[in-house]
């Protein structure tokens, strides 16, 4: 028997969910870098606001561990798009998605509740 699938907390869903190089970019299945909304989030924490992977993962709501190699694996695929001159689509992974909800079901980050994407 395996384990329920423990969800991951983003305090919201990008904006943006795509990019692509300029450069005569054709896109097909060879050539689009897939990165997850958790794997977004997590560079969003670490990169863009500046927290350290232990604040990262209590945000997140995992393990610390866990948040390391979430950043790592979203990294690799950046580098990947970077170097590679990939595309790279942000979509699905297993994440709960916050949103203003009833008091008492609050993140710890943004004060919001919660609703849950697989």
């Amino acid at each position: 028997m395996s384990r329920p699938r423990k969800y991951r907390r983003v305090c919201q869903e990008p904006q943006v969910t795509s990019f692509s190089p300029t450069n005569n970019f054709i896109p097909n299945n060879n050539n689009i870098i897939h990165l997850s909304v958790d794997e977004y989030e997590a560079i969003r924490l670490i990169d863009y606001e500046g927290m350290n992977q232990e604040e990262c993962a209590n945000h997140m709501e995992v393990a610390r561990t866990t948040a390391q190699k979430v950043y790592n694996e979203a990294r690799k695929k950046i580098a990947m798009m970077l170097i590679d001159g990939r595309g790279l689509n942000i979509q699905g992974g297993s994440y709960m998605v916050c949103q203003e909800s009833r008091p008492g079901n609050r993140c710890r980050g943004c004060g919001r509740g919660n609703n849950k994407k697989d």
